[in-house]
């Protein structure tokens, strides 16, 4: 159920585009993805209790069958703030100087199971960027390597977590070799653990050289402390490498380095946030997001060192009208131009809409063009969805994420835009079904309702596909795999009424 968060209604920015991050968390199945977002909720300020999976109570896993199963099934965005750590730690700077600092985060948080695969594709189509889990104990497995190979075709930059340090059998260093293994060679060591398993106790950031440890009932508290002497051996030889990785991608800085000038670590910084989003290095942080270590610096490298949509090129799209090429940029004062990238079905509020801004504003109560119906549709309202609660607001920006109420002929991959320069986004393509299954109703009466929901189903989901049986008549449904068919069937039961 989707509960209303009240109605903002301010008409300009918030906050500026290079303060925007866009971005998904992917992973393989329990890598402890859902676990992280929550802890990012908590640390931003969206929720003032911490819900966990392993206890049914994980907000961004809002659906009945999520909590009760464990798993993420749909993936579910979210916004919020983040006053980096650095900042929040600085005694010398006011509240008001602070706020300077402080970023706007629209997150997915996506599923790991291989029968989800269309909520990571289409996630990634419309994020900037991409945090990727890994669990401490198994490494590389085998749906990261699937999620990886959607990044890469997406060439959506990432930075790396590695989770679960506490664990059993957690080992950092074998983890990193297998993300440089199967992954790429040009994944980089930014922080290491101080201890493993029940010793682990905190982090050391190796481009600073400082160790931290977090206390307060949360992990709320980054505490910075003495690097131990057994550890300071490798901080050194770890450095030094890390130092050589940054200053490959800069010809200027290499050649200064190799004249023995060392480059300060803001201009390290810069390079390696321009290398990030230019998918040469992928930056490795490390933490146990269950034991609250480690995440407040996950969000630091997001707004280091992932792209703001100013970072990201100009999109090449088609003018429909004449079919030529056109640029489309984030800006707000360009035509509105953007893609709708999910379609959920509500009980409260009807058929929901997201999609992502790539240029131009739009309004509630406005009217968008889609170029595919070649029909104009009035948006009812817009909203900002946090998992299933939301916020009416009454306009969206340029690089934005939000959801709209009233589109009734919009489907997946649409693209929506102003009436007066239409264009058409490239669509996403998903995979197709791999498993079938015949399903009836019991009565006669639940035949209707029955269509009902396949249909909507089937709208939400561009990897479900429902067919007839011309010579049996039976209705076949076809789906990515037994437990995604057996989800969809429980949906029908329990939404729909069948």
């Amino acid at each position: 159920m989707i509960q209303i968060r009240g109605i903002r209604d301010f008409m300009d920015r918030e906050y500026p585009l290079d303060k925007i991050r866009n971005f998904g968390i992917i992973a393989h199945i329990d890598a402890g993805k859902t676990t992280v977002s929550e802890r990012i909720l908590f640390y931003t300020g969206v929720t003032h209790k911490i819900g966990e999976v392993h206890e049914g109570k994980a907000v961004m896993d809002w659906m009945e069958q999520e909590q009760e199963r464990g798993i993420t099934i749909t993936a579910a965005a979210t916004t919020c703030f983040w006053l980096p750590t650095y900042i929040t730690n600085n005694q010398q700077l006011t509240t008001d100087n602070k706020k300077e600092y402080k970023h706007q985060f629209n997150i997915i948080d996506t599923p790991g199971h291989i029968d989800f695969t269309v909520e990571v594709k289409r996630s990634l189509r419309v994020l900037d960027g991409a945090v990727v889990v890994f669990d401490g104990v198994a490494g590389v497995e085998p749906q990261s390597e699937t999620n990886w190979r959607y990044a890469d075709e997406g060439k959506v930059p990432r930075i790396c977590f590695v989770n679960k340090l506490d664990r059993t059998g957690a080992s950092f260093e074998k983890s990193y070799k297998s993300i440089l293994e199967r992954l790429s060679p040009n994944a980089v060591r930014m922080q290491i653990p101080i201890g493993l398993e029940e010793n682990f106790q905190g982090v050391i950031d190796l481009l600073e050289n400082k160790a931290f440890k977090f206390e307060g009932e949360h992990g709320e508290k980054v505490i910075p402390i003495d690097i131990p002497n057994n550890l300071k051996a490798d901080v050194e030889k770890y450095h030094t490498l890390l130092v050589e990785k940054i200053v490959e991608n800069d010809d200027k800085t290499l050649n200064e380095y190799l004249l023995g000038k060392m480059p300060s670590n803001l201009e390290l910084k810069k390079i390696l946030r321009k290398a990030t989003i230019a998918n040469t290095i992928f930056p490795i942080f490390c933490g146990s997001a269950l034991k609250n270590k480690g995440v407040q610096f996950i969000l630091d490298g997001v707004i280091d060192y992932l792209p703001s949509p100013l970072d990201i090129p100009p999109l090449k799209v088609i003018n429909s009208n004449t079919d030529e090429e056109v640029i489309r940029e984030a800006d707000d004062n360009g035509p509105f131009s953007a893609l709708a990238f999910k379609v959920a079905s509500d009980p409260f509020v009807g058929q929901l809409t997201f999609f992502r801004v790539y240029s131009g504003t739009l309004s509630a109560g406005s009217y968008i063009y889609n170029p595919r119906t070649k029909n104009r549709e009035r948006i009812g309202r817009i909203l900002r969805m946090h998992a299933n609660e939301r916020e009416d607001i009454k306009k969206v920006f340029a690089g934005e994420i939000a959801a709209a109420v009233g589109l009734k002929d919009t489907i997946t991959s649409d693209t929506i835009c102003d009436e007066d320069n239409p264009v058409i986004f490239e669509r996403i393509v998903f995979p197709e079904p791999v498993i079938s299954l015949r399903i009836e109703p019991k009565t006669k009466a639940d035949q209707e309702k029955m269509g009902m929901a396949l249909n909507r189903l089937s709208q939400e989901d561009p990897t479900f596909k429902v067919v007839s049986d011309q010579e049996t008549l039976e209705t076949i449904i076809m789906g990515m795999g037994e437990l995604h068919l057996e989800i969809i069937v429980e949906r029908m039961k329990r939404e729909f009424r069948v």
